[in-house]
């Protein structure tokens, strides 16, 4: 055997163990966090009124609450995906492309905020729209869900969407952009 082809070897056999590592973590983190997130809420057959949406984003990613970087990948929260975002009276609903979508019920809604990114995406100042939100009433902590909206005028719009499901407010003005 040739110099040229043990090292091509030895190059694939790198790289295919690589491959089998990223995945092996993938579902080792998976099984960690489906504790938090057993199943999905499920959307109710009446949703109330259109706040604000459907809006043109990327869902980033889900994490725990406060740690931008612990991604949550139970439930397919971990995937990356072009998505649509519309804030109805009972809640959120992510509706995302490849992936399973995602309903967040206006009870379990904690606050939302701008950031400068993610486990997935970092854009600096503000691109960011971080959904705090609760799975499971037993966990405290909750989540952190990523949206970065198409167009950066509908960043505070969505952040003032979703602060008034925690309050409770009524929406300024019903969108339907």
């Amino acid at each position: 055997m040739s110099r040229q082809a043990v090292s091509t070897f030895a190059l694939v056999l790198v790289v295919l163990l690589a491959f089998w590592g990223m995945r092996a973590g993938w579902q080792a983190r998976t099984r960690r966090t489906s504790a938090l997130v057993p199943d999905l809420p499920a959307a109710p057959d009446e949703l109330g009124a259109t706040r604000l949406g459907p809006l043109d984003a990327t869902y980033v990613s889900t994490t725990r609450a406060g740690d931008w970087l612990d991604r949550v990948t139970a439930q397919g929260l971990g995937v990356r995906s072009p998505a649509q975002v519309t804030v109805f009276d009972a809640g959120v609903r992510i509706t995302r492309q490849g992936a399973t979508d995602l309903f967040v019920p206006a009870a379990a809604v904690r606050g939302a905020t701008g950031a400068p990114g993610m486990a997935g995406k970092v854009v600096g100042g503000e691109g960011v729209v971080v959904l705090t939100w609760q799975a499971d009433a037993a966990d405290p902590r909750g989540l952190d869900t990523g949206l970065r909206p198409k167009h950066a005028a509908d960043r505070e719009r969505l952040v003032e969407a979703l602060t008034q499901l925690t309050t409770g407010g009524t929406p300024a003005q019903e969108e339907n952009s």
